[in-house]
């Protein structure tokens, strides 16, 4: 086989094609080490999902809190979360706290 009839093939005559060559090059540049990136794209990707998880946790936590203004606005409620929460307690009462050991051996 001569150098003639080896540039005659289809095979070759496309992988010595200059625009291919380019367009190619163009892709894998693209693809990889430019500043944009599929692969920055897919981390940024992910940030933005995370992002999002948060932005939902915390709306969550808003609409809960929100609940929670609205029905202190009640004093029977009010009085009730101070009992709970903060172990509050009238003049005339004493306060037993109960703890129960969850561990089991």
């Amino acid at each position: 086989m001569n150098l003639k009839s080896i540039k005659n093939k289809p095979v070759v005559k496309l992988a010595t094609n200059i625009y291919l060559i380019i367009l190619t090059v163009f892709v894998v540049w693209m693809l990889f080490f430019d500043e944009n990136s599929y692969l920055n794209h897919r981390e940024l990707n992910e940030d933005i999902d995370e992002l999002e998880t948060w932005i939902n946790h915390h709306k969550k936590r808003i609409a809960k809190d929100k609940e929670t203004i609205e029905k202190l606005k009640d004093s029977l409620e009010l009085e009730r979360f101070a009992r709970e929460k903060y172990l509050m307690k009238r003049g005339n009462e004493d306060i037993y706290i109960i703890e129960f050991d969850t561990i089991k051996k």
